[in-house]
């Protein structure tokens, strides 16, 4: 079995950063379509640095999920 870390960043803005994703994906009204989505939302983030924090959590959503 993968291991995922869920652990969270020390850093404030990084921390913000998962929590506006973890918003993004709770505003999301049909469960089925919520990670399509936000995937297709994380493509379209322009700081590189932030799309790498969306998709690291959604990445451990997905994981918890299949488990």
């Amino acid at each position: 079995m993968s291991k995922v870390d869920f652990t969270t960043s020390v850093t404030p803005e990084t921390l913000a950063t998962e929590i506006a994703c973890l918003k993004a994906t709770l505003g999301q009204n049909t469960q089925g379509k919520v990670i399509i989505n936000m995937e297709r939302f994380i493509a379209q983030i322009e700081d590189p640095i932030q799309a790498e924090i969306f998709k690291n959590s959604i990445q451990q959503i997905k994981h918890t999920y299949r488990q």
